[in-house]
């Protein structure tokens, strides 16, 4: 993302888009479609049906930003169907992904919670 950049959270779009969208229409997507603000502190995530692509659109001070990942082989990683839309992970769980890690299969280790030790 931009340098200085505050994002407060990551949204991925549980749909696949029509990779055509650009700025106006990912916008327009983000604020009437996912009933979101186009205009805060997050990143919006979009895949194509293929998931050999990815777009992720944000505002910064005075305008929108939009970049734009393709994969040469392979696929991303994608939630499955739920009730709700989107799915927020955090900007780690976002670097991950970029990488080729499947979120939604590797689940980390149980958190234990103990009272005493004996």
């Amino acid at each position: 993302m931009h340098p200085g950049c505050h994002i407060e959270q990551v949204y991925l779009c549980r749909e696949f888009i029509d990779f055509r969208k650009a700025i106006q229409g990912l916008s327009v997507l983000v604020e009437q479609e996912l009933g979101l603000n186009p205009f805060g502190s997050a990143l919006y995530v979009f895949i194509n049906r293929h998931r050999n692509k990815i777009k992720v659109l944000y505002w910064h001070r005075n305008g929108f930003c939009l970049w734009q990942k393709r994969l040469e082989k392979e696929k991303f990683a994608w939630p499955g169907e739920r009730e709700s839309s989107t799915q927020e992970i955090s900007l780690q769980e976002l670097e991950w992904l970029l990488e080729g890690f499947d979120l939604w299969q590797n689940k980390p280790h149980k958190t234990l919670h103990y009272a005493s030790v004996s």
